[in-house]
């Protein structure tokens, strides 16, 4: 599924990194995965976070995924800050269970699931200046999809001319195992909430508005999540 650039304001014409890239460009370690859980992480099996999960929890929770077309290694959870793997929290809100909220100041996504209940992920969001707030709905999503870069992305940053006519899907690919696409009033906004390849970026502003969650994260919350599913984006 090729992405096309389209048009949008100021704020939305760095497509670039609106498709989930970092600020800095198409650097490696946007690209790969961290590696598998060490046995260092392992090690910690004992010590329990203050959100409750000791991380070798967490690396059975963020384990391989060896069944995907592109077989997706574990998260290396000692480079991710504790408080943000998934749990089930206590979220009043008066959105409909499956609603989808954004929350960039504290680097979380929300599916709501109810009864004053939601599943809380960790995420990575946009870069200061690129932030955005509003209502939006999934207008299509994809498994594995192309990721295409606009004219003005090649246009500042020409080494991602060889991926004009696009990026196969993969573990390289910045768009990683699942991408749901938000759309307003039917057109595409441009933005995403994606798969990250960059255990390190959670918890950062990185990207020109789009939201990251770790593959085995988005891989949940893509699942359970339906085209024209509501998404709020709080302000940040």
């Amino acid at each position: 599924m090729i992405m096309d650039g389209g048009t949008a304001d100021a704020g939305r014409a760095d497509e670039a990194a609106s498709r989930g890239l970092p600020a800095g460009g198409l650097d490696r370690r946007s690209f790969l995965f961290g590696s598998a859980a060490s046995l260092g992480a392992l090690g910690l099996a004992g010590c329990v976070t203050p959100d409750g999960m000791s991380r070798a929890e967490a690396a059975l929770h963020y384990a391989p995924m060896p069944n995907e077309k592109f077989p997706i290694p574990a998260v290396d959870v000692s480079k991710v800050d504790p408080k943000y793997f998934r749990k089930t929290v206590r979220y009043d809100s008066k959105e409909a269970p499956g609603t989808i909220i954004v929350d960039p100041s504290n680097y979380y996504v929300y599916r709501i699931e109810g009864e004053g209940n939601a599943t809380r992920y960790g995420a990575n969001v946009g870069r200061a200046g690129f932030l955005w707030s509003g209502d939006a709905y999934v207008g299509r999503k994809a498994e594995w999809a192309i990721w295409t870069p606009p004219k003005e992305m090649i246009a500042r940053q020409p080494e991602a001319a060889k991926y004009a006519r696009g990026m196969p899907p993969g573990l390289d690919n910045p768009l990683g195992a699942r991408t749901l696409y938000l759309y307003q009033n039917g057109a595409y906004t441009l933005y995403t909430i994606y798969a990250t390849s960059d255990p390190e970026s959670i918890g950062t502003g990185v990207t020109s508005g789009c939201t990251g969650l770790l593959s085995q994260d988005m891989i949940d919350l893509y699942n359970q999540t339906p085209v024209k599913t509501k998404v709020v984006v709080l302000p940040a």
